[in-house]
């Protein structure tokens, strides 16, 4: 099942990729390439929306009092952007490896419609709204990877075919034992798609005055039920979120652009600089100032 590790390993040392730790473009829209060295500790992250395959070594995902590992053969699935803590483990000194997917709103409507009318509307019992689920591959769905792996290595057939596997990819993601969590995004007047667009409302506004009672509003639901609804889908509390949004997007502004720690406070929403740091700190264990000085 795991013949997707030396097609990953492969693709690294075909695009000169070892020496990466992170993740990368492909040549294929929405595809990213990811690896690492070696294992890594528990750390606060934004999982993005989309289909997340490790072919080397294991991810461990913590989101509140919920734990979720996921590795070689499984596919994790993330319907809607999640701020959570990862742990990753090396195996036998090997690196980590994988690919990510990116669900295209349009795309996932056209299959979600597609599928419906083909009278296989998701028939699989939701045990949890949670925005985010793992299973282990079917064949189907890995001989699909394996394609896309395949594709990846030639420039002429990830130009011609990429797109068509990655939708065969999304359409068997749909169809699996997890395909709620994409299918109900479709669903506009369901209550995981109106939270689902508040949450991509938040990763666009993060840094400006935004309240529940506002957010419930625009959800057209009352406080209550949205607060309710919100904790089911993401763990945590509309305004927990939404901090842990401003801290990571605070991180990249001084880690990727260079921007001074200040600055970068003011830009995502911090009117108290003491208070930026204080939460920044108890997030990341470690200070803003000590990142700007690297």
């Amino acid at each position: 099942m795991n013949a997707l590790a030396p097609l990953l390993q492969s693709y690294a040392d075909q695009k000169s990729l070892n020496q990466l730790n992170g993740n990368c473009r492909t040549e294929i829209a929405g595809v990213r390439y990811f690896r690492a060295d070696g294992s890594s500790g528990r750390q606060p992250l934004v999982y993005q929306s989309g289909i997340i395959v490790v072919g080397q070594g294991t991810k461990e995902i913590h989101l509140g009092d919920q734990c979720m590992r996921y590795g070689a053969g499984d596919c994790l699935v993330v319907g809607v952007p999640l701020p959570l803590e990862c742990e990753a483990f090396a195996e036998r000194g090997l690196p980590i490896l994988g690919l990510s997917i990116k669900v295209p709103s349009q795309l996932l409507h056209r299959l979600v419609n597609q599928v419906a009318e083909h009278g296989s509307a998701h028939r699989h019992k939701i045990s949890s709204p949670l925005g985010l689920m793992s299973e282990t591959m079917s064949t189907a769905l890995n001989s699909a990877f394996i394609r896309l792996l395949h594709a990846l290595h030639d420039d002429q057939e990830a130009a011609i075919l990429g797109t068509s596997i990655v939708e065969e990819i999304i359409y068997r993601v749909l169809i699996g034992n997890n395909g709620h969590v994409l299918f109900d995004l479709a669903r506009h007047d369901g209550q995981y798609a109106r939270i689902a667009k508040t949450l991509n409302f938040l990763h666009k506004e993060f840094a400006e005055n935004i309240t529940v009672e506002a957010l419930a509003e625009q959800a057209n639901m009352s406080v209550s039920g949205f607060h309710r609804a919100f904790r089911e889908v993401t763990t945590q509390s509309p305004l927990q979120y939404l901090k842990k949004v401003r801290l990571t997007k605070a991180k990249d502004l001084i880690l990727a652009d260079g921007k001074r720690v200040n600055d970068a406070a003011n830009l995502v929403g911090y009117s108290s600089p003491s208070q930026f740091s204080r939460e920044f700190k108890r997030h990341f264990n470690a200070t803003p100032k000590s990142l700007s000085n690297r």
